[in-house]
């Protein structure tokens, strides 16, 4: 696919299902993180009271210092919003730097006017943690997330939904793959701090979504991109079961999509 000199190339792939995916290659992180907060700036104007879902991870990190400035410009406010969170570590304590609690409100919450009450991550306490899965299942059932951002990891995973996970669960406690610790390992010290399980919203909670926006960059996401959009809808490359929502915008930089 030929990039063109220009702030974003969109194209807009009509699906069978009579859905629409953008695909929206930009030039750097910084463009890519630009466009997506433009679709989450959009919506909240349209929307005050939206419901977001949110993703952890240093993709989405300028996303949210994007937010934040619309915010202190007054373009936005999030006093009526309501975010659910992809997931969370299982064996970090929430007062853990790297714990998705503490990423969450470094990089987003500390800094806009959201509730605190309106805010949800799933809980990550070992001793109830059957009981709290339930309840962020039905919880979430009760509130259809208006637009879901998305990374991808290396690996093709969303979320913490590894290859091989089924596309219709819910939220779920799962085991960590090697190479999605070994990704995680530039958060942490050494590899024996990294956790080795986490909660995870599933693909089939993550496919009720209105809208998905995915935002990848790098040029070790482009593998994984490619295989997404071109490749076949396996449980084996957990992305590409997007390519079956009706809504979805996959924005990456250049190098993402080097192999398109």
């Amino acid at each position: 696919m030929k990039l063109v000199d220009v702030y974003c190339f969109c194209v807009n792939e009509k699906k069978s299902k009579g859905g629409i995916m953008e695909l929206i290659i930009c030039k750097n992180y910084e463009e890519v993180s630009q466009k997506a907060s433009e679709i989450l700036i959009e919506q909240l104007i349209r929307k005050p009271n939206s419901i977001l879902g949110l993703a952890t991870g240093s993709t989405p990190v300028g996303l949210y210092n994007k937010l934040i400035e619309a915010y202190k410009r007054g373009q936005v406010s999030f006093k009526n919003v309501i975010t659910f969170n992809l997931d969370e570590y299982l064996e970090l304590d929430r007062r853990h730097p790297e714990s998705y609690f503490s990423f969450m409100h470094k990089n987003l919450f500390n800094h806009i006017d959201i509730n605190e009450d309106n805010i949800h991550l799933p809980s990550n306490n070992i001793k109830t943690l059957e009981g709290d899965i339930k309840t962020y299942n039905d919880l979430l059932k009760l509130h259809q997330v208006d637009v879901q951002v998305l990374g991808i990891g290396s690996n093709g995973h969303i979320g913490f939904n590894e290859p091989g996970s089924p596309f219709e669960n819910e939220t779920f406690a799962t085991k960590l793959t090697e190479q999605t610790r070994n990704d995680n390992l530039r958060f942490f010290n050494h590899i024996d701090e990294v956790p080795r399980s986490a909660v995870t919203m599933g693909i089939g909670t993550i496919m009720r979504s209105k809208k998905i926006v995915l935002i990848a960059t790098g040029l070790n996401k482009a593998d994984a991109i490619f295989k997404m959009l071109k490749g076949p809808i396996t449980t084996a490359l957990p992305a590409s079961a997007l390519r079956n929502h009706p809504n979805l915008a996959v924005i990456v930089d250049e190098l993402a999509a080097k192999n398109l």
